[in-house]
This record gives C-alpha cells, structure tokens and sequence, in this order.
C-alpha cells in the first residue's frame, strides 16, 4: 500500500510556477497496478519521482508498507567512472539484496559480454539500457515505477525483458506511466488521473481513462496553470 498525505509539490521553472501536487490524499492499494494518466506536463514524472523518493514534495508525506524500485529502466543514478558491474554492487547494497546474485543476473541478463566491466561512461545509450533493465528486473519489489519504458536491443533481447517483467508483475503491482493505451489495458487494473495538482483515483480503468481523454479534449489553455 502507497499513501499519499497531504502531498504537495511546488517549483519554478523560468520563472514559471508550476503546481504539480496540491494537497493530495490518495491511497495505491496493495498489489494494484495502476495507471498513472494526464496530459503531458501535468506532472506525472515528477509524481512517480516522489514516489521513488528520489525527488523530495514541498509538503506532506508518502508512506508505503512495501518496497518501491525506483522507475523500471532508468540508468540516471548510475556512476559514470564505475563499471556496469561495479554500479551493479553498489545498488544492491542500497536495497540490501545478495551483491554477488544480482551481478551474476544482470551480466547473464544484459548480456553486455566484457563491457560489462568497462566504465559506465564508456557505454552507448543501447548498453546503458541494457544494464538499467538488467538491474531493474534483478531486484524483487512489492510496487514497480514505470515511467514509459521502452524495449531496447534486438528482439531477443526485447522478448526476454517483457517476460521477465510479466512474471514480475504477476507477484507484484505497479504505478506506470504511458501513452500507450493498449500497454496501459495490459498491465493496469485500476487508474488514477493527476489534473492541475489534483489526483482522481478510480477503481475502474476505463473510467479512469474516460476522464483522461475527456482532459486531452480541453485546450491546455482553458485549463490554465
């Protein structure tokens, strides 16, 4: 289960004020996949980010009584001078998982051959995916973050990815992000909409996604900030 608590998230861009939670209250429930809706720059990363705790609210709090992976397929965090095994270690350590049995499954997963124990930086965009996808699906979570995850490397490696994640999803939920619908019909089973700081959670997906495109229908400057 993931609460959201009088969540509120306040920036600035270019001089811009930009209202991505206001005051919001909302529960995930256990074991929920959820697709997270709205129109582009309503916030949606943001949310998920903070729900990662990688991005810290204004105000209020969120409290989840199981673990969250940070969004499925992100390489952001990893160290550009460590080798992808070395960044490897070094996660596990963070979420407290065997270091040895997680460097054994990314380097068999990514299938990165010797780069894998070349730095980081070293790597193209492809590889960089490779090794994020390898160690996203490495680690066991009770709610996965997918933030438009899209499949990199030949077709073989895309179908290994997508089975490994079906199978995750089957022990797990999820909170995702995307503008694929036929994804979203896929792999969610309830929606919640994010509008102008406001969150709508809807047990029922296709009302949920009733309300995202009666939203995209409305001019962005109708809706206003």
């Amino acid at each position: 289960m993931i609460r959201l608590e009088n969540l509120t998230k306040l920036y600035r861009l270019r001089g811009r004020r930009n209202l991505v939670a206001d005051n919001i209250n909302a529960i995930f429930p256990t074991g929920a996949s959820v697709a997270l809706l709205g129109r582009n720059g309503a916030g949606k990363s943001t949310l998920l980010r903070m729900i990662a705790g990688t991005v810290s609210p204004t105000s209020g709090r969120i409290v989840s009584t199981g673990t969250i992976s940070w969004p499925v397929g992100f390489a952001g965090s990893f160290h550009p001078e460590l080798t992808g095994a070395q960044n490897v270690r070094f996660v596990a350590r963070i979420y407290g998982v065997d270091t040895d049995e997680l460097v054994a499954y990314v380097e068999e997963f990514a299938d990165l051959g010797q780069h894998y124990h070349q730095p980081f930086q070293s790597y193209s965009s492809g590889m960089k995916s490779r090794l994020a996808m390898g160690t996203s699906m490495g680690i066991h979570f009770d709610t996965y973050l997918v933030d438009e995850v899209t499949s990199v490397g030949d077709a073989d490696f895309r179908a290994k990815s997508q089975r490994v994640f079906n199978d995750r999803m089957s022990r797990s939920g999820a909170i995702v992000v995307s503008h694929s619908m036929p994804m979203i019909r896929q792999m969610c089973n309830m929606g919640a909409v994010l509008d102008r700081g406001q969150l709508h959670v809807y047990d029922n997906l296709d009302e949920a996604i009733a309300m995202h495109e009666a939203i995209l229908r409305v001019p962005p400057d109708v809706v206003g900030d």
